[in-house]
C-alpha cells in the first residue's frame, strides 16, 4: 500500500474513534514510525471525538506531510474553529493539574504532539497534529491556526484576453482542481509548521498565491452547477492577464516538480494522475497559447491519450 494513503471516511459515532486508532496505527508502521504510535493513537482519539460531538459530516482522516514529519489529519465540514487548551486553576506540576487536562479540549493534543493546529476553508476545516515520539506536560502550546485571508477578487484589467476553452470534462475539472487545493494546502502548512527544514514548501506557496491571482474566479462553481444538471462537458470564456503566460509556464514545471515529490515519498501526498497531468496542461496550455494569439483547441480523449503539451 503507498505511504501516500486515502483518507479513511468515518461514521458520526463513537465507533469512529477505534477504526481511526487502528488505520492511524497501520500508517505509523507503514512510514515505518513506531516511535510515534502511542501519542499518534492517543491524539486521534481526541480529534475524532471532537469532531463527532461537535463536528459536522461527512469526517475523515488521514496522513500527510513527510515520512520525517508526518501529520495526522481529522476533517470535518464544519467551520467553527477549535477552541485552544486553556490553563487549569491548579498548579501544572500537580497530580490535580496534569490529571486536569485529560479530557478538555485539545490538551491532550498539544501534550501528544510536536506541533498541531487548524486549517479552514469554504468545505469545512481540518485538525491536525504532528505526533510526537513521547508524552510531554506542555498542554497549552498554541496551534497553529491557517485561516484563509480575505483578498480582494479578481478583476479583468483594461488590456484583458479572453481564453475560450472548449469541451472541458467537468469531472476532470473538478478533480485536477481537488489535487490541486490539497498540494497548495500540504505545502502551506509545511511552511507554516516548519519553515526552516522545507524552504521550498515556503517559495512554492509564495509562487501559488501568484498563479491564482493570474485566474479568474467563479469557474469551479459554474462547473459544478452544470454537473449537477448531468452535463459531462462544457465550454468556457473566462478573461486573463497578458502576463499570466509566463506564470503559467512556470506553474507547468512545478506542477511536475511536485509529482516527482509525491512519487518519491517526499510528500505523503497524492501526485496527480496521468489523465489529471494532461488535463492541467491541456486547461494551462490554453491561456498560453491563446494570450500568444493563436486559436483555441478543444479538450478531447485525443489530447489525453497524446498528452497535450505547450513549450
Amino acid at each position: 500500500m503507498p505511504l501516500a494513503k486515502q483518507a479513511l471516511p468515518l461514521d458520526a459515532e463513537p465507533g469512529a474513534v477505534a477504526n481511526a486508532r487502528r488505520w492511524v496505527v497501520e500508517a505509523c508502521r507503514q512510514l515505518e514510525r513506531d516511535d510515534l504510535i502511542e501519542c499518534a493513537e492517543l491524539g486521534v482519539s481526541e480529534l475524532v471525538t471532537n469532531a463527532v460531538l461537535h463536528g459536522e459530516p461527512p469526517l475523515s482522516v488521514r496522513v500527510r506531510g513527510t515520512r520525517e514529519h508526518p501529520r495526522i489529519e481529522v476533517a470535518d465540514a464544519s467551520r467553527q474553529q477549535p477552541e485552544p487548551p486553556q490553563p487549569a486553576l491548579f498548579e501544572e506540576d500537580s497530580e490535580e493539574g496534569f490529571l486536569a487536562t485529560f479530557g478538555r479540549g485539545l490538551s491532550i493534543v498539544a501534550m501528544s504532539s510536536v506541533t498541531w493546529g487548524a486549517s479552514m476553508d469554504s468545505h469545512g476545516k481540518v485538525v491536525w497534529f504532528e505526533p510526537a515520539p513521547g508524552m510531554h506536560e506542555d498542554a497549552f502550546r498554541e496551534g497553529v491556526i491557517d485561516v484563509p485571508s480575505d483578498e480582494p477578487g479578481w478583476a479583468p484589467p483594461a488590456d484583458a484576453v479572453p481564453v475560450h476553452l472548449l469541451g472541458v470534462d467537468l469531472k476532470l475539472y473538478l478533480g485536477t482542481q481537488n489535487q490541486y487545493h490539497d498540494l497548495r494546502r500540504e505545502l502551506r502548512l509545511l511552511s507554516l509548521a516548519h519553515e526552516s527544514d522545507y524552504p521550498l514548501a515556503r517559495d512554492l506557496s509564495t509562487m501559488f498565491v501568484t498563479y491564482e491571482r493570474q485566474l479568474p474566479q467563479g469557474a469551479e462553481l459554474h462547473v459544478d452547477q452544470q454537473l449537477r444538471r448531468g452535463a459531462t462537458r462544457m465550454d468556457l470564456t473566462v478573461e486573463s492577464t497578458p502576463g499570466a503566460a509566463t506564470i503559467f509556464s512556470t506553474m507547468l514545471e512545478m506542477f511536475d516538480l511536485a509529482d516527482a515529490f509525491c512519487r518519491a515519498e517526499r510528500l505523503l501526498s497524492t501526485a496527480r494522475t496521468p489523465a489529471q497531468r494532461d488535463f492541467q496542461s491541456w486547461f494551462l496550455g490554453e491561456f498560453i497559447r491563446q494570450i500568444r494569439g493563436e486559436e483555441p483547441v478543444a479538450w478531447s480523449a485525443r489530447s489525453s491519450s497524446a498528452g497535450h503539451r505547450v513549450s
